[in-house]
């Protein structure tokens, strides 16, 4: 079942980013939020000087080239006046991949059934990292069935997310199908919301997707880029 506008709006992330990154997330939310994004998470590396990643999605999980395009120039124009980054900076927008961290609450509940990799702030039962197959949630928790590292570890658990430092799935056959299924589905939808001409149109857009690599928003000394979407 997807979520309805206002819970997808509404819902919080509960698990964040501290320093800049915090600084960047608590901007760009509500920008994202009102042109009917959601934001997954924010990055910044020093890789190629400075970038700022940030990955958002649309209520189906998808962020099309033009969303990107769109987040990209008005988060441009915020981060331009309050300037939270000091120096040069690439700005890159990209959707949260097939791999995707894992964030709010029904992030775990959407992907039960696939395998995760979570770490978390502090050790639990002498332990930080666990692998293992989603169950869904309890009150505040995710439910995991450990898998990893060995057979004879294999044993369900709870792990509050709100103590989580890190949660990603991890790309497996099974994920990568259930994402060209959400992907096929989604289009079939388009189809007949748009009519007989919709085929042909997206056709066209995954071939500008292909072909994207022009900058988004450029303002002087901030090389602004909307980065390709990286998934479903």
């Amino acid at each position: 079942m997807e979520d309805s506008p206002t819970a997808f709006a509404e819902e919080p992330r509960l698990i964040t980013e501290p320093g800049r990154a915090a600084r960047v997330a608590a901007l760009a939310e509500p920008v994202l939020a009102g042109l009917g994004y959601r934001l997954v998470r924010v990055r910044i590396s020093g890789a190629a000087g400075c970038t700022v990643q940030i990955m958002a999605e649309r209520p189906d999980g998808s962020m099309a080239i033009e969303d990107c395009e769109a987040a990209s120039r008005a988060l441009s124009v915020v981060f331009d006046a309050n300037d939270p980054i000091e120096g040069p900076y690439r700005l890159e927008i990209s959707s949260p991949g097939i791999d995707r961290p894992l964030v709010r609450r029904s992030d775990f509940d959407r992907y039960a059934g696939h395998v995760a990799h979570i770490e978390m702030l502090a050790p639990i039962d002498g332990r930080k990292r666990f692998r293992g197959e989603l169950l869904g949630t309890q009150d505040e928790s995710a439910r995991l069935r450990r898998t990893y590292p060995a057979a004879a570890d294999n044993q369900e658990m709870l792990l509050p997310i709100d103590d989580m430092a890190e949660a990603r799935l991890v790309l497996t056959d099974a994920l990568i199908a259930e994402s060209l299924r959400r992907s096929k589905h989604g289009e079939k939808l388009e189809e007949r919301a748009a009519g007989p001409h919709a085929r042909g149109r997206q056709h066209g857009h995954r071939e500008r997707q292909d072909h994207q690599s022009g900058n988004v928003g450029a303002a002087p000394g901030k090389d602004r880029r909307a980065n390709q979407p990286k998934g479903d």
